[in-house]
């Protein structure tokens, strides 16, 4: 997409003025749905808006499989759509990723939130249905986003569902399993988990949606005693589509579905961070990040940028959101390929339900380390 089609959401000046948590949570919901009865996300072919593929390259195939030595992480983005009205996407999305779980070397799956739309018993058994398909074969870990808290998702508070569908009992006894926060030692909301690859070792950290300032703590706590590791962060908003992070001191209202817009934020607004706030905090004060992955976010749901830490150690911080595609996101995922060289990153988006890869400059890239 353009620079201009990019940030043409982005106009105006000045910021607005902040809202109580009640009332921000309500109108960012309602601004969600708003986005998704626009003629864009509906369709309409003589709208004159940009159609969910305008921008795309598609090509037929299954992306080149990674170099020998090399190794795959694999990214499901915003499976809401998928555990609401289209299961059958999510199911093949993680057979898929089983099935070449050995010819790609895939050493585990994020997935980034919004596990579900509405938070209701039935979203999140076919989200189990789904990733149980994983279970004896690869390693994965979750977080929560916006919509899997509260009564149908609207996110006024911080209770979920997800603990009873993804219990912490369920990776207690995984080798991957690291911990949880340790204010809360029995909900799965925010954890770490280890994994090793091709002499690689990594510590993964799941937060939750908008992590209070105690769960940041405990962070940094974690990611201290894991100094020895690769660590990755995944968290469901962190990064705007316009390559900046959330920053609702700087930009208020100007990026929507801010954390602080919505009510788990609390009264004061306070007990909520944002994308720029866990850079502050917590990725740039160690050297040992190597990215940020999260979703979340609409427009064309994409988006990346690399920052120096406080030492000068670059950390890619990644956007990916399929959710505005359609059928609820044509079972697009991401895969990160590792390259053998130990410098260099190689992603491809790809639909194992289209059976198609998309090679845009915002789908195909590659990234050095370091």
């Amino acid at each position: 997409m353009s620079q201009f089609s990019r940030r043409r959401f982005l106009a105006g000046s000045g910021l607005s003025l902040a809202l109580p948590a009640w009332l921000a949570g309500a109108r960012a919901h309602d601004d969600e749905d708003e986005f998704y009865r626009r003629p864009t996300r509906t369709f309409f072919p003589c709208s004159g808006e940009a159609g969910p593929y305008d921008d795309a390259v598609l090509v037929d195939g299954e992306p080149p499989l990674p170099q020998a030595g090399g190794f795959t992480i694999a990214v499901l983005p915003d499976t809401q759509h998928y555990s609401q009205s289209y299961p059958e996407t999510f199911a093949a999305q993680t057979r898929w990723v089983v099935e070449n779980r050995e010819v790609r070397n895939i050493a585990c799956v994020l997935q980034l939130g919004d596990i579900t739309n509405n938070n209701t018993p039935d979203e999140w058994q076919n989200a189990v249905t789904a990733m149980n398909l994983l279970d004896g074969e690869l390693p994965y870990f979750m977080v929560p986003g916006n919509h899997d808290y509260s009564q149908g998702g609207g996110c006024s508070d911080r209770s979920t569902l997800m603990n009873d569908y993804f219990p912490v009992a369920k990776f207690r006894e995984l080798p991957t399993f690291g911990g949880t926060y340790d204010q809360e030692p029995e909900r799965m909301e925010n954890s770490f988990h280890l994994f090793s690859a091709e002499g690689h070792d990594f510590v993964v950290i799941g937060l939750e949606f908008g992590p209070r300032r105690d769960v940041v703590r405990w962070t940094n706590e974690v990611v201290e005693q894991h100094a020895d590791r690769q660590a990755i962060l995944i968290t469901h908003a962190y990064m705007y589509y316009d390559e900046t992070r959330y920053d609702w001191t700087t930009r208020g209202e100007d990026q929507r579905w801010n954390p602080h817009a919505y009510g788990v934020a609390g009264a004061t607004n306070d007990d909520v961070t944002d994308g720029e706030e866990l850079w502050n905090e917590l990725v740039s004060r160690h050297d040992n990040f190597l990215m940020t992955l999260n979703g979340h976010v609409l427009e064309d749901g994409l988006g990346r940028m690399t920052s120096p830490t406080q030492n000068g150690t670059q950390v890619h911080q990644l956007l990916v959101n399929f959710q505005m595609k359609p059928a609820g996101g044509d079972g697009w995922l991401r895969l990160i390929e590792f390259r053998p060289d130990g410098e260099s990153l190689a992603i491809h988006d790809y639909s194992p339900t289209l059976g198609q890869r998309n090679e845009s400059e915002q789908n195909r890239f590659e990234l050095v380390l370091g």
